[in-house]
C-alpha cells in the first residue's frame, strides 16, 4: 500500500486521513477526544508523557497496520516492550494474553510475538518522534527509516467501507462538538 499518515491541506485545517482505518484511530488523537484523557496521575508532567505515549501507539498501529483488537494490541504491546522497555508494556503483554481463546493465544505466541520481539528489538527507539511533523510522509518510507516490517497478516473484523462511515460520523461528532464550545 502506498498510504500516508493523515494529511493537512493547510496549517488552520486538520488533517483529514486518506486511509479509513487510520481515519477511524486516528480521530481521538487528531480531535482531542476525552478518551484520550489521563486519570488519576496529578503531576501534570507525568500525564503529559502518559497522554504522548497513548497517542503515540496509536500511530505505531498505523504503521503496523494492526487493528483495535485484544490480540493485535498485545502483539503490539510486545512490540512497545522490546523497542522502548516501558514496563507498562511488558506487564501487559506478559498477562494480558490470559483473556485470549486457547486459539488466539496460540496465534500470538506462534506468529506476533516473535514478529514483535524481532521488530521492536531491532527497530530504532520510537518513543520521541513528532509524528505529527510527518503527517505527508509516505507509511513505507517510515517504516525503511526505522527498521519496521509488517507483522503477519493481521485478520480484520470491519469492512473498509465501515470503518470509513464510522470515521465520518465520528469527524462530524466531533465538528459539532467544536462548533458548540466556540
Amino acid at each position: 500500500a502506498n498510504h500516508t499518515l493523515p494529511g493537512s491541506s493547510g496549517a488552520a485545517s486538520r488533517p483529514t486521513p486518506e486511509n479509513p482505518y487510520v481515519a477511524s484511530l486516528l480521530s481521538p488523537v487528531l480531535h482531542r477526544q476525552p478518551l484520550l484523557q489521563v486519570h488519576y496521575v496529578d503531576d501534570p508532567e507525568l500525564a503529559y508523557v502518559l497522554l504522548r505515549y497513548r497517542e503515540c501507539h496509536d500511530f505505531y498501529h498505523c504503521l503496523c497496520n494492526l487493528p483495535v483488537a485484544v490480540e493485535y494490541e498485545l502483539a503490539l504491546k510486545f512490540f512497545e516492550f522490546a523497542n522502548l522497555g516501558l514496563p507498562m508494556a511488558g506487564f501487559a503483554a506478559a498477562f494480558g494474553h490470559l483473556r485470549l481463546t486457547p486459539a488466539k493465544r496460540q496465534r500470538l505466541f506462534g506468529e506476533y510475538v516473535p514478529w514483535a520481539v524481532k521488530c521492536g528489538s531491532s527497530a530504532r527507539s520510537m518513543i520521541t518522534v513528532y509524528w505529527e511533523q510527518r503527517w505527508e510522509q509516505n507509511v513505507e518510507d517510515i517504516k525503511r527509516e526505522f527498521g519496521i516490517w509488517d507483522p503477519p497478516e493481521a485478520k480484520w473484523r470491519r469492512p473498509l467501507s465501515e470503518a470509513k462511515a464510522a470515521a465520518e460520523k465520528r469527524q462530524k461528532q466531533a465538528e459539532a462538538q467544536l462548533a458548540g464550545q466556540t
